[in-house]
């Protein structure tokens, strides 16, 4: 049993405290990570507030970086001082595993979001009582994190903590969605509704990969200047005669579009802005949302929702990290760092809008 402290939330809705508890020592399958930096994600902040109680008191986080520090007998592929990059939990055996879909794992709700193992355990506690944790098979909102083997991904030594923490999700989520997904030709039109850190991920690997133009859509004038700086040609702001504007923009209608807010409304509008045969993307988290069908048959439209950017971590993160070295994918560009205690106002930032992705760090 190790001593850690950890970000805790008491019950659903409820701050993120920084706690001392106890973390178990790795299951044979298991690998122990001592946390350099861990990113904060609006997922971390929606799934806080929805959070059953009878899964409280627990600990979220899902961005981790770190180092190795121990490993169960059955791990081959990192070792005590490699450094990696934590990401979501799969079986590695269903289906979607086996053919190189982990995202869709058959397993996630049970493996991400249970509050624990696959078997009901955790290896969080405090004073003897379990505490939930296992989030997105990490739990990373922590100095220490218990991860299954799959969901660690081995990274270069001289990859700065705050780039390789976000792509164990938004970076993969965004950059994904283009590059393994969408796979837009050069010269397509892309539009992305939301210039957070899965939008703006977005932005960076399809100016990477030569569309053109590129438009983003926010309604922070930072988040609007930022992607253009970042290759966008043209940020817009949300509001009446948007999908004008955007048509305008993309020469009739956009061949894809990147919808990451969740908002009904927003979705309804990204099909308006479509071409013919164009393709939306939907990866906000959100509720339900309905469209004239007429129009999605008119235009042949497609819809497509996806988890995680389709990646398969272990292959695709390097790939990512190759496009940063290439001055292609400038993670670093989106960070704001906070001391890991200062976890409320990382998280006061993001709700704010002043910070695109805050990261915490850890001594």
């Amino acid at each position: 049993m190790r001593r850690i402290r950890a970000a805790v939330v008491e019950a659903p809705g409820a701050p993120f405290t920084v706690r001392d508890l106890d973390l178990g020592e790795p299951r044979p399958d298991e690998v122990l990570v001592r946390m350099t930096a861990a990113g904060v994600c609006h997922t971390d902040l929606a799934m806080r507030d929805i959070w059953p109680r009878r899964l409280t008191p627990t600990v979220f986080g899902h961005e981790g970086a770190g180092r190795v520090e121990a490993v169960g007998a059955e791990v081959r592929g990192v070792a005590p001082g490699d450094r990696v990059c934590l990401t979501f939990a799969s079986c590695g055996t269903c289906d979607q595993c086996a053919t190189g879909r982990p995202a869709y794992c058959l397993h996630a709700p049970a493996l991400n979001f249970s509050g624990g193992r696959a078997d009901g355990t955790s290896p969080l506690s405090r004073d003897g009582t379990p505490v939930y944790g296992a989030f997105f098979g990490q739990s990373s909102f922590a100095t220490y994190a218990v991860v299954r083997e799959r969901g660690v991904v081995p990274v270069p030594a001289d990859l700065p903590d705050e780039v390789a923490a976000p792509l164990g999700c938004s970076g993969q989520t965004g950059a994904g969605t283009v590059l393994n997904r969408l796979r837009p030709e050069r010269g397509a039109s892309l539009v992305v509704m939301g210039a957070g850190g899965v939008g703006l991920s977005a932005v960076m690997a399809a100016v990477a990969v030569g569309c053109d133009p590129v438009v983003a859509v926010d309604p922070v004038p930072a988040r609007r200047t930022l992607a253009v700086e970042l290759g966008a040609k043209a940020a817009l702001p949300p509001g009446d005669g948007l999908v004008g504007a955007l048509r305008d923009l993309t020469g009739g209608g956009a061949h894809h579009v990147v919808e990451t807010t969740g908002r009904p409304e927003v979705a309804r509008q990204a099909v308006a802005a479509l071409s013919p045969r164009g393709e939306l993307a939907l990866l906000g988290l959100g509720g339900e949302v309905t469209f004239d069908v007429m129009p999605l048959l008119a235009k042949g439209v497609r819809v497509h929702g996806v988890i995680e950017g389709d990646s398969d971590p272990a292959r695709f993160l390097p790939e990512l990290i190759g496009l940063w070295r290439r001055g292609r994918f400038p993670v670093e560009r989106l960070v704001a760092a906070f001391p890991f205690e200062e976890i409320g106002a990382a998280v006061a930032a993001m709700e704010d809008g002043s910070a695109v992705k805050p990261v915490l760090t850890f001594d």
